[in-house]
């Protein structure tokens, strides 16, 4: 590690340390309150890419305040590297109990899970999916209660990505696909389990077994107390759309069955269950072991007064008391110099100081709540076509919350407007058919999403009798500020056919031999050479187009361009050093990281 520490505070002990980085318990100098220090590996910090997955755990954490969760203080950022300062929680990892006990009584792990699942509820309720819920990422203090920590493979519900711990993780983790709440309640069945049997539902060999595992072995139901099976069940079930929607449905049915087969009295005495687990750990509480502990409580940390301070300006301390979370709540910036300019946005407060520092404090005062899109269940009806047919629309949709009425409606038509426009066409062509009942289920991803632009992609699947594989990808970009929604065309700087013509060479060039559907450079069965034009079709919406953090995204069926039906559909990414001479050069400055000159 560098010697660079965040100024203001006293390293205390390492409390842990990998290839990342490492996290340590230090003093604020100034209150003499513990916090957790977690520092971004030298190796790393100099990663660009890496850098601003770090930032992005803080300003995910920045936005939750729960007493489930973790508080987070500030985040740190200097040319000699980064931090993020958050609450100090005194008490042993549930992995630590889990080894010394073993199995919990049934009311002790639906205890734990439950305030666990409280946690994560805050987390869905902004939109955030943890991905690496597991017990070493649970603290049971003293007192029983628990909180959620480590939010660093956190991401916003949508986004895909196989990451997290692979014995806890989801079928859809495992297939790459994007995260939703239902995740994070698969995860949390998993530790449930482990709590009540002792072992984990699914173990292989090798990462390849235990995928198989994960993805098709029956759910091991009957190791599990009879009252207990239908939560295994449900928050086991191998599709995310059978499992409860998140964490907070999870917790109304684990309540209706714990007092169901415990009685109402069925908490209580799983916390107190817990308390002595945990209780017999005591040497593991870190803050106990300084003698800076109290009773096992989360710590009373230097808040947002020490985040301030850390950028070495002399931070004021906030109201003392109550710890660093309620400290951070009430917005306490502290003193920042003559120098020092604060600006607030999207609920935290982003301070420039002397010496090339910048200090990310959490705040919940004031400040307009921040627009949050979050998946959303579709409720449409089922439409009868008439002759026996019908047609439904299931699956989630992305919807936006925290901002004025009128600016979430016109964002949310926008983002809906795709869907509607995909199933006019779809139920045009349905009815020719003449029978049958059909399904259009629709998987949202969240590409983009920064305090400018919401990028989102629809993977759309057509299922029933006939006509499946109408299976086209549907996308929305949409300007937060304003709810205006960008079609393909509206992303370039001319937004016409010929405006568009370097993207046909540039797509075509980056497929396998630099043709598509393995032709050379003629175009489809009866077409002419020199056809490969897909941006003929982008005006009529047969091309998808939208923005993502690395460049833009376009799908269109090859048979567009006149290639058999065998061909598939393309789906790529043009990096943003291959178009920034096409796409508007406003979008291109909304697009956060790696900016085009970096690509």
């Amino acid at each position: 590690m560098s010697g660079w520490r965040v100024p203001g505070y006293s390293e205390l002990r390492v409390l842990g340390e990998g290839a990342q980085g490492r996290v340590v318990l230090a003093r604020h100098d100034a209150t003499g309150r513990p916090a957790a220090i977690k520092y971004l590996s030298p190796s790393l910090a100099g990663d660009a890419e890496f850098r601003e997955r770090f930032r992005g755990e803080a300003g995910l954490l920045s936005r939750l305040r729960d007493p489930f969760v973790a508080q987070l203080f500030g985040l740190v950022e200097t040319p000699d590297g980064a931090a993020i300062v958050m609450e100090a929680v005194d008490g042993a990892p549930l992995k630590s109990v889990l080894a010394e006990r073993g199995p919990l009584a049934p009311e002790a792990a639906l205890a734990v899970l439950k305030g666990s699942l409280l946690g994560l509820a805050a987390a869905h309720g902004l939109g955030i999916v943890h991905r690496d819920y597991k017990p070493a990422n649970v603290i049971v203090r003293a007192d029983g209660l628990s909180k959620l920590i480590d939010f660093g493979i956190a991401v916003d519900a949508g986004a895909s990505g196989r990451s997290g711990t692979p014995v806890y993780m989801a079928p859809e983790q495992w297939r790459d696909e994007p995260a939703s709440p239902a995740t994070d309640v698969y995860a949390a069945a998993c530790v449930f389990f482990e709590c009540v049997t002792g072992r984990r539902p699914y173990t292989a060999q090798d990462q390849t077994a235990l995928m198989g595992r994960h993805l098709t072995a029956p759910i091991p139901v009957h190791d599990v107390p009879g009252p207990l099976r239908p939560l295994i069940e449900r928050g086991l079930a191998k599709n995310p759309w059978d499992r409860p929607m998140g964490a907070a449905a999870f917790v109304s049915e684990l309540e209706s069955v714990a007092a169901a087969a415990y009685g109402p009295d069925w908490e209580g005495r799983g916390v107190r269950t817990l308390a002595g687990a945990a209780a017999a750990l005591s040497v593991l509480f870190p803050l106990t072991a300084l003698g800076l502990g109290g009773g096992g409580a989360s710590a009373g940390a230097a808040g947002a007064a020490g985040a301030a301070g850390a950028a070495g300006t002399g931070g004021a301390a906030g109201t003392g008391g109550a710890g660093a979370a309620g400290a951070a709540g009430k917005g306490v910036i502290g003193t920042l110099g003559a120098k020092g300019a604060a600006a607030v946005a999207g609920g935290a407060a982003a301070v420039a100081v002397g010496g090339g520092a910048a200090v990310y404090v959490a705040t919940a005062g004031e400040a307009p709540k921040p627009i949050v899109a979050r998946l959303v269940a579709l409720s449409e009806p089922r439409q009868s076509l008439g002759g026996g047919m019908t047609f439904q629309a299931q699956g989630r949709v992305v919807r936006v919350t925290g901002g004025g009425a009128a600016l979430n409606r016109k964002i949310n038509q926008a983002l809906r407007a795709p869907l509607d426009q995909r199933w006019a066409k779809t139920l045009g062509g349905l009815k020719d058919i003449g029978r049958g009942a059909y399904t259009d289920v629709v998987t949202p991803e969240i590409l983009l999403r920064n305090d400018r632009l919401l990028s989102v992609w629809y993977k759309v699947e057509l299922r029933g009798e006939r006509g499946t594989g109408w299976d086209q990808s549907q996308a929305a970009t949409v300007d937060l500020r304003t709810g205006a929604s960008y079609k393909p065309l509206d992303l370039f700087r001319v937004p016409t056919e010929q405006g568009l013509k370097p993207l046909d060479r540039r797509i075509k060039a980056g497929q396998p031999g630099g043709a598509f559907c393995g032709r050379g450079e003629t175009g489809g069965a009866g077409l002419p050479q020199g056809t490969d034009n897909p941006s003929a079709f982008v005006k009529s919406g047969d091309v998808t187009m939208a923005l993502t953090p690395r460049g833009l995204r376009v799908a269109f069926y090859l048979s567009v361009l006149g290639y058999e039906s065998a061909c598939g559909q393309l789906d790529t990414v043009l990096p943003y050093a291959e178009v920034n001479d096409v796409v508007k050069p406003a979008l291109l400055k909304a697009v956060p990281y790696p900016s085009p000159e970096r690509s």
